[in-house]
């Protein structure tokens, strides 16, 4: 079995990477990405190519799966060069796909792709995905599902499957999580257990986690499988403010969602984070998910509690660590974060 992977050097990518490397009926795998990285991988061949521009069919030719999960999230002030990629090459990549005759396209959505919903209760894959207005995000994720509910319908005879993560955390992508999210500024050895000394308490802040190494094996099992449509992919437990204090020995601090959007934005506009304040508007109004479906027709299990996968992601970022991946290496910051910094903070991609 060939299967080919888009955006394979990013956090959930090397963790599908590994996957479908264990697999003994996957014989080979193509690692598609905008820069090559030095790692070798085992039965991984890397290949290079912007999915926004560049010819794909000869890449899919022969695959019997491709696995699409290239996306940007910086530069968040461009907004023009993100849907370049996030839609624009998702297009691409569906088109070539199909003209290049592939059986199987499993697309990487996102819990972002969900229209608000409640988090008293778990919402099923029936829960409209229209995504939340104000996140560019939550935006892209669900104009890709909606392009993708027309693609299906024109390619009756090709498996489509699409995975609707939580937040994938694992240690060894602290570096490229911290650089998307954080920005250069984050003293690393102050993100410790003990350290963090308090959580907002907001109602809303509850969301849910998934290790990449956990998502990893359930695009591995999308490929192999029969499935298709959409799978939440989430572990338990729901994240809260009262978990996350417990977690950090942080100490609760009642907070109003007006003051935190404010503060986000204020921080964004100075250049001071790469965050907009669109993710923590998704962050608040995105549903909890229920995997069962994942579970009953995948046979997906994780093998990580969402507190062990966010413990693993504040050590990683405590340690500075990294992956020898483009996007995840430590050494990709420069001296000093110095080629971080040169990225406008969110203005430039990395």
């Amino acid at each position: 079995m060939r299967v080919v992977v888009t955006g394979a050097t990013g956090n959930a990518g090397t963790s599908v990477l590994r996957a479908l490397a264990g697999d003994p009926e996957v014989s080979s795998i193509v690692g598609l990405a905008r820069r090559r990285p030095s790692l070798e991988m085992p039965k991984v061949d890397w290949a290079v190519a912007d999915v926004a521009r560049d010819e794909l069919v000869g890449h899919f030719r022969g695959a019997d799966a491709v696995v699409h999960l290239a996306w940007l999230i910086q530069p968040s002030r461009d907004e023009d060069t993100l849907r370049a990629t996030n839609i624009t090459g998702s297009a691409n990549v569906f088109s070539a796909a199909a003209e290049a005759g592939v059986p199987a396209l499993v697309y990487a959505s996102s819990v972002g792709a969900y229209a608000p919903g409640p988090k008293d209760r778990a919402v099923d894959e029936d829960w409209p995905a229209t995504g939340i207005s104000t996140s560019f995000y939550a935006r892209h994720k669900a104009e890709v599902e909606r392009m993708l509910d027309d693609f299906e319908a024109e390619h009756p005879g090709m498996r489509v499957v699409r995975l609707r993560p939580a937040l994938i955390f694992k240690g060894d992508a602290a570096t490229g999580v911290r650089r998307l999210f954080a920005g250069p500024f984050l003293p690393n050895r102050l993100v410790r257990t003990g350290l963090i000394p308090v959580v907002p308490d907001l109602p809303r802040l509850r969301f849910q986690a998934v290790h990449s190494d956990d998502a990893g094996e359930a695009y591995r099992l999308a490929v192999r499988g029969d499935a298709r449509g959409p799978f939440n992919i989430a572990a338990d437990p729901v994240l809260d403010p009262s978990t996350l204090a417990e977690l950090f020995g942080a100490r609760l601090v009642p907070a109003h969602s007006g003051a935190l959007r404010f503060a986000t934005d204020a921080s964004w506009k100075l250049r001071l984070q790469p965050t907009p304040p669109g993710w923590l508007d998704m962050a608040l109004a995105v549903p909890l998910m229920d995997s069962s479906r994942a579970r009953e027709r995948l046979g997906w299990k994780p093998t990580h509690t969402a507190k062990e996968a966010l413990l693993e992601l504040v050590e990683g970022l405590h340690d500075g660590r990294g992956f020898p991946t483009p996007p995840l290496d430590s050494e990709t910051s420069g001296p000093l974060r110095l080629r971080e910094l040169r990225t406008g903070v969110g203005a430039r991609a990395f």
